[in-house]
């Protein structure tokens, strides 16, 4: 069996800060990650899908964490399609425009190359420390099994490398009918790793909860159940707490998929209050994880 890293999507989320979870020592930005990083082994930073993050403040990161804690980071949100706040991008790379949002095709060829260059360049205290676990590429739901959008998948791939790109696909036709086993074999074929998501069923932007591995690194990132998922309240959206018998069912799943890659990293982003941190440390204990 391959390591299992269990972490949550967030270390600093309003709700978990007032939950309690935080010892009254842990008051400082510094405190609460070096806290979060005595209790897990991984964390997903979530923030950087939002505004690429500074440089210094990713090396902050890597000198408060153990050496051997692994920072997941999720793509800026121009790398994957979707809409970007102009606010979010650089001064000096906005666009002139009165919209409030920006897509890639909305930017300068130039600028859209510095917004990769600027993002990937900012991860170097991490990569330097050996603490970037993957890079998380979550895919908008428009973003249909095609072609184009198979060769993106591999733009992205060699737009990163060395770094590792997690690929999390929110259409159902990369898993309809006989879809999910071409995706799966074309992630395999390029040695991409597949984010597994366990989310609500029965709306628009479901996908099933396929647990597989198509590379030496796997994932698998816990969304809840919460009957709000369409939502625009993002805690009511991921306010679900699994119950003990739902963890005690994926144990056996999250072991079988260990066995086929050397890693395997298991993300709780139910973030409302300290239900992540709840869930990732039940988790722990069923798997006898580090």
């Amino acid at each position: 069996m391959g390591e299992i890293r269990v972490g949550t999507a967030s270390w600093t989320d309003s709700t978990l800060l007032a939950s309690g979870w935080y010892p009254e020592t842990a008051k400082s930005p510094e405190d609460r990650l070096r806290y979060y990083a005595r209790q897990f082994p991984l964390v997903e930073v979530d923030a950087t899908y939002y505004a690429a993050p500074a440089e210094s403040t990713v090396a902050l990161w890597a000198a408060r964490t153990p050496k051997d804690f692994m920072f997941n980071i999720k793509a800026f949100s121009m790398l994957t399609g979707h809409p970007t706040k102009v606010g979010a991008l650089p001064k000096d790379l906005r666009p002139e425009t009165d919209k409030p949002n920006v897509y890639p095709d909305g930017l300068a060829p130039q600028a859209y190359e510095e917004v990769w260059s600027r993002f990937l360049s900012a991860l170097d205290p991490l990569v330097e420390a050996g603490k970037l676990g993957m890079l998380l590429f979550q895919f908008p739901p428009w973003f249909t099994i095609r072609r184009d959008n198979k060769q993106y998948l591999l733009e992205v791939a060699k737009r990163c490398a060395p770094l590792r790109v997690g690929i999390e696909l929110r259409h159902e036709s990369w898993f309809s009918d006989d879809n999910a086993a071409e995706t799966l074999e074309f992630l395999r074929q390029h040695r991409l790793p597949f984010v597994c998501v366990d989310m609500p069923q029965g709306y628009k932007n479901s996908v099933p909860p396929v647990v597989a591995a198509t590379a030496d690194l796997a994932a698998v990132r816990f969304h809840g159940h919460s009957d709000k998922w369409t939502s625009k309240d993002i805690h009511e959206k991921f306010g679900y707490l699994y119950s003990a018998r739902e963890l005690k069912d994926w144990a056996p799943k999250l072991r079988e998929l260990s066995d086929q890659a050397e890693q395997t990293h298991v993300l709780m982003n139910n973030c409302y209050s300290d239900y992540a941190q709840r869930n990732a440390a039940q988790l722990i204990d069923l798997l006898g994880a580090p």
